[in-house]
């Protein structure tokens, strides 16, 4: 070796590509990676392993990036997936698909095929082949894919940052690039560690003058104005400055689903709006002569399929100009940070007399104060079933109060109203790919980030039949989960849709399958409900939650969520 090899070197090591994506990962702050063994990713897996990083595997590819989802949004920070390619690309493409929709920062690595040259004989099909990048695009995801050893650390880099904005980017990986053996700097820096603590929020500023003058001037003519916050405001910390908004125009409180809790104990709050909405909050909605929307999207549900609120004006502030009339056109658009808004906002409004405050009237505070959802509906219990309006009550009130609930999709969201959360950043639904079973990967997620409080995920019989392999990840993991699985021993929205249209909905239904004794042969405290007494029973256990307990709920079928005769409704205006 000459001189100037020797000298080079000392300066440099050869490792393979797989160890050096490895140690990236680890510079920049990860400690867990959440996924699914895959041959075409296991040397990337091991290595990670070594390195001191936990991978976290699920028994399905969708549970596993839904859990990175979750953990992003219950810390705030990057979450790294890893998964297989082909078909376990394939497999897990509904959570990849949701993990994009939801604004959390989720870097997700996939396996990919060896890149090599074209040849006319092969010695046989490759059974996982895939178009990967493709399908990423079909879906809405941007994918990075390094072709040489030389372009796998800056791309890994690359695809890191971009999802930290707040997106679901994949990274794949083919497996002779992995192999390929690369000179490695000794003395290089690190990547950043953009893992180890909260990501910085998108800091867009206060509005415009002018447009805050336009909203100003509409919000004068008013005299029952509402506030409704979203998800957005929440994290920008605007739930003070929203407060003293209402106190000053004399408006109400209120919520998206996403922004659950937000105000809960204040005189004005109103809880959600929306098809999640109890009596009273559609009732004084209905009054309201103008609506100032704060950090939420007004999609369907808010909207309750367009009935939410009056013909009245509405302002819709948002962090970005593209979410602002998306779905429901605003009167007055004002982008700008919400927090920074509703303080401009306030500002600028002129004081007000009480008698120009009537939605703050002694008689209106004394309705919102006197209401109670827990006596909103009539209980529809049967001899072998509770209604799930009264269980939720039940259980609101036995679960400890500082607690994440987690939830999967079905008729059975009925429920969300009646459980309490200690505010919006411990609460999520999978609702935003339109689908089941996804529960129990936002459950572990944000049991994994959060083993100080126990978890309660929600969840149907038809989710949970999809993946109660899950139930084994949760015991191997040592997860602080309460799973609630409301067993209408059916798929309860599709019957209600069917019903709703005089169609036969005999074959949305299941036989009464006890699910206890299988969650109890995996480690669960298990039991079987079928009344409101034996609920009762349990109160010491889940008032303490110690370990993963399993209650498998028998609901009434014939209860109905709002939203369903809401889908109905906006079924028979669209089409007649």
């Amino acid at each position: 070796m000459s001189p100037q090899d020797q000298m080079l070197s000392a300066k440099t090591r050869t490792i393979p590509v797989y160890q050096a994506l490895a140690e990236d990962i680890k510079a920049m702050g990860v400690e867990a990676v959440f996924g699914l063994m895959s041959d075409d990713t296991a040397h990337f897996g091991v290595t990670l392993d070594a390195l001191g990083i936990k991978f976290i595997g699920a028994r399905h590819e969708n549970i596993a990036l839904v859990m990175a989802d979750a953990w992003a949004q219950a810390t705030g920070k990057l979450a790294v997936a890893c998964v297989g390619r082909g078909p376990a690309l394939a497999n897990g493409l509904h959570g990849a698909t949701f993990a994009s929709r939801t604004g959390n920062s989720t870097l997700i690595i996939y396996g990919e095929a060896p890149i090599t040259p074209a040849r006319a004989n092969t010695g046989g099909p490759d059974y996982k082949a895939l178009d990967q990048v493709g399908v990423l695009r079909a879906a809405g995801i941007k994918a990075y894919m390094p072709t040489t050893g030389g372009q796998a650390r800056k791309l890994l880099a690359d695809a890191a940052a971009e999802a930290a904005q707040g997106q679901a980017v994949a990274y794949l990986m083919p497996v002779n690039v992995q192999l390929e053996e690369i000179e490695v700097p000794v003395d290089a820096p690190p990547p950043a560690p953009i893992c180890a603590a909260p990501l910085p929020l998108r800091n867009v500023g206060p509005a415009r003058e002018q447009t805050i003058a336009s909203a100003a001037a509409v919000l004068s003519k008013a005299k029952r104005p509402l506030i409704l916050a979203g998800w957005g405001s929440y994290k920008s910390g605007a739930r003070d400055a929203l407060m003293a908004l209402a106190e000053k125009t004399g408006a109400l409180l209120a919520t998206s689903a996403r922004g659950k809790d937000m105000f809960k104990g204040h005189r004005l709050n109103l809880g959600i709006l929306g098809s999640f909405s109890h009596s009273l909050g559609r009732r004084m909605a209905a009054q309201a002569d103008c609506i100032m929307v704060f950090g939420a999207g007004l999609n369907v549900l808010t909207m309750s399929f367009g009935e939410t609120f009056p013909p009245v004006p509405l302002i819709h502030v948002d962090a970005v100009r593209a979410h602002i009339g998306r779905w429901t056109p605003a009167d007055v658009s004002v982008v700008g940070d919400a927090r920074q808004v509703a303080e401009q906002l306030t500002a600028a409004v002129a004081d007000r007399s009480a008698a120009d405050k009537p939605f703050h009237s002694a008689e209106n505070l004394a309705v919102i104060g006197q209401f109670s959802i827990t006596e909103d509906f009539q209980p529809m219990n049967t001899a072998r079933t509770v209604d799930m309006r009264s269980l939720a009550v039940a259980l609101n009130d036995m679960l400890p109060k500082q607690r994440n609930m987690t939830y999967d999709g079905g008729n059975f969201l009925g429920v969300v109203p009646y459980f309490d959360v200690p505010g919006p950043g411990h609460f999520k639904m999978v609702s935003d790919f339109a689908s089941i079973g996804l529960g129990f990967g936002a459950a572990m997620g944000f049991a994994k980030a959060r083993p100080e409080v126990p978890t309660v995920l929600v969840i149907g019989d038809g989710g949970f039949a999809m993946t109660m392999g899950e139930l084994e990840t949760v015991v191997r993991e040592d997860l602080p989960l309460v799973v609630v699985c409301m067993n209408d021993c059916a798929y309860g929205a599709e019957v209600h849709f069917l019903r709703m249209r005089q169609l036969p909905a005999q074959k949305a239904f299941f036989p009464d399958v006890d699910y206890a004794p299988i969650a109890e042969a995996l480690g669960y405290e298990a039991h079987t409900i079928r009344t409101l007494d034996q609920l009762e029973a349990l109160r010491p256990l889940l008032e303490n939650p110690e370990g993963p307990i399993f209650l498998d709920c028998k609901i009434n079928a014939d209860v109905a969520a709002p939203f369903m005769s809401e889908i109905a409704a906006a079924d028979a205006r669209a089409y007649g």
